[in-house]
């Protein structure tokens, strides 16, 4: 078999360098003198996948281990596709150009639920049998991980086995047992994935059986073999400043969507915010050190000559030592113009020497998240932050010289009245105001973007009951904000709400999805978090065709004692607490951050043995 990466066919495709391979820092190894080997996929272009840092640890870890060996792969875009099927040649990984179907396990990135087609077309170009029942022990076993895995149900057909939580540890453990029970003779494709399911955090659908009622909710989610847990518990790392970081980062030829060096300060969040999924699954907070990241920063930096650290997790300016770990990077780094970004600013601990600090090198535009317009909506969701807060940061960026401000909503959340969605073009309003009153009553210069998308219910946080608002409703509620902003430096931008449905039956879905998403990919979908390339119409035959109507799944308020179709996914956090905070969220009663506060209850420290981990002064 001939590579694709071969000149004729680079020639003829858009971006040929998602393909060419051979990038600085890549690794090589023999693959006849490895035990275990692992085909890192990745269901989108590559500027995707590479931005994925969850993706780039992996890579590292499992390369560190002499006879193990990780390779990269992605899904390829519609030329290189085209070129693929017309010559009949295998999908294969970016290093070696190995077939993916030659390696021991395919490891699918479970990022976002959208993706899920592009894993079937992956699994279809790579000559793999889709449907896990469907292959024999000559067929890699295919693994799916990462934040969509806590509800893996509507894709549990497609996977031989899903990493629930974080996969450092995890996918080592998963290579060692592989070592030890391949090598036996006789030993039958089962009886691996029985020796594999025994490893904490690993869940293997076709070990439970799930059953309806005739309403068609569910009834029993069991295990269908001796020696199987009934619910599985997330792995976690109790001790991230310890864990090992990839430092030899591979530098791609072509510019990917997050183009600079990222730095993970820490994981976990305890906000609280009532929709956010991943403050749920990643909890608790647990930092690294200050020193351990400066350690780090310098290598990077001098092993892939980016000029840009951004500082990476889900609310990167409640580090503990935030400000000191900025004013040490910068100083550190001056001569060489190396800049600091943060990925987004929680408004109420925005200061005016952090925005200084921020823009020393080089200026750029400021992102705040207030998801809601109105305080009383903001309580709801238990977002925590105050009108005057916001205010008072953009005024303090604006002193600063920024003029670019993105300010990102939802709409559709749960008791959101027409008075709430008002209220984010007046948020919106009063930070052109802030502007204005920095230069002179003039708003010259600044551009003040507005983005929302409709609010998308999410397993194992405390809206994981409510439905969605229906399709015309949210056309309503979009209408009225867009006919509420007053200023003309402010741009409104909406997420596709067709996409956004399609999302929701997903995301809440269970196993009955899956021959949905296998239809919607015969009838050509992939890409669907591309707009110009979902296919609305495709989907929602897809649905017709099997006979599942998608509103069922949408827009239904589920039971509390229902049984969800992610049950046995356990993420540490009791489903007593979510309902708890469902029940809070009704009232409009906001809790406190246990990081700084005391304990809440959520029940995730004691259920998995690990503490929230920070680190302040000379202990750092």
């Amino acid at each position: 078999m001939e590579p694709i990466c071969q000149h004729e066919i680079l020639t003829q495709v858009e971006k040929p360098a998602r393909y060419a391979g051979n990038e600085w820092n890549i690794i090589v190894k023999d693959h006849e003198k490895m035990d275990v080997t692992f085909a890192l996929a990745f269901p989108d272009v590559y500027e995707v996948g590479m931005s994925f840092l969850g993706y780039k640890i992996l890579y590292h870890i499992i390369n560190a281990r002499e006879n193990f060996y990780a390779e990269r792969a992605f899904a390829p875009w519609v030329d290189m596709e085209q070129k693929l099927r017309s010559r009949d040649q295998l999908l294969h990984s970016s290093e070696t150009k190995t077939p993916l179907k030659d390696f021991d396990f395919v490891s699918f990135t479970l990022q976002y639920e959208m993706s899920y087609t592009n894993i079937l077309n992956m699994l279809d170009l790579a000559g793999i049998p889709m449907y896990s029942k469907d292959r024999t022990k000559e067929d890699p076993l295919v693994i799916g991980g990462g934040p969509s895995a806590f509800n893996p149900e509507p894709i549990a057909d497609f996977l031989d086995l899903v990493v629930i939580g974080e996969g450092e540890e995890a996918v080592i453990d998963l290579a060692n047992v592989y070592k030890e029970i391949q090598g036996k003779e006789g030993v039958t494709r089962e009886e691996v994935l029985m020796h594999l399911a025994q490893i904490p955090g690993i869940y293997v659908p076709q070990f439970y059986d799930v059953t309806y009622g005739e309403d068609s909710k569910i009834t029993s989610i069991r295990p269908n073999r001796d020696g199987i847990p009934e619910k599985i518990e997330k792995r976690v790392l109790k001790d991230l400043d310890a864990a090992e970081y990839p430092e030899d980062l591979v530098v791609p030829f072509l510019n990917i969507v997050h183009d600079r060096v990222m730095l993970e300060i820490q994981r976990g969040c305890t906000r609280g915010c009532r929709f956010c999924q991943a403050g749920m699954v990643y909890r608790p907070v647990r930092e690294r050190k200050k020193e351990n990241l400066r350690k780090i920063a310098r290598t990077l930096i001098d092993k892939t000559g980016y000029d840009e650290i951004s500082l990476t997790s889900l609310a990167s300016n409640d580090y503990t030592q935030i400000q000191e770990l900025i004013h040490e990077l910068l100083e550190e780094f001056k001569d060489n113009r190396i800049s600091i970004s943060l990925p987004s600013l929680r408004a109420d601990k925005f200061s005016v020497d952090l925005a200084e600090k921020l823009q020393q090198v080089r200026k750029s535009g400021l992102t705040f998240a207030p998801e809601a317009g109105s305080q009383r909506m903001r309580d709801v969701i238990n977002k925590g932050v105050e009108e005057q807060d916001l205010i008072d940061a953009v005024t303090s960026a604006f002193r600063s010289g920024y003029k670019q401000v993105k300010l990102y909503f939802l709409l559709g959340l749960p008791t959101e009245t027409d008075e709430d969605v008002v209220g984010i073009a007046d948020l919106a309003d009063k930070v052109v105001d802030a502007y204005k009153a920095v230069n002179g009553g003039k708003a010259k210069g600044l551009r003040v973007t507005v983005s929302t998308s409709l609010f998308v219910p999410k397993p194992h946080t405390p809206f994981q009951w409510v439905g969605q608002v229906t399709k015309d409703e949210l056309h309503r509620r979009r209408l009225i904000l867009q006919n509420s902003f007053r200023s003309k430096a402010i741009t409104y931008n909406w997420h596709d709400p067709n996409v956004s449905f399609l999302e929701g039956v997903i995301s809440r879905g269970d196993r009955r999805l899956s021959k949905v998403i296998y239809q919607a990919w015969k009838n050509g979908c992939k890409f669907d978090s591309w707009t110009e390339q979902f296919r609305n119409r495709e989907w929602l035959q897809a649905y017709q065709q099997v006979g599942i109507d998608p509103e069922s799944y949408a827009f239904r308020q589920y039971g509390f004692d229902e049984i969800l179709p992610w049950e046995h996914i356990s993420s540490g956090v009791s489903k007593k607490y979510l309902k708890l905070e469902y029940e809070r969220a009704l009232l409009g009663k906001t809790i406190e951050d246990c990081k700084t506060n005391n304990c809440t209850g959520c029940g995730v420290c004691q259920s998995l043995g690990v503490d929230v981990v920070v680190w302040k002064g000379e202990e750092a």
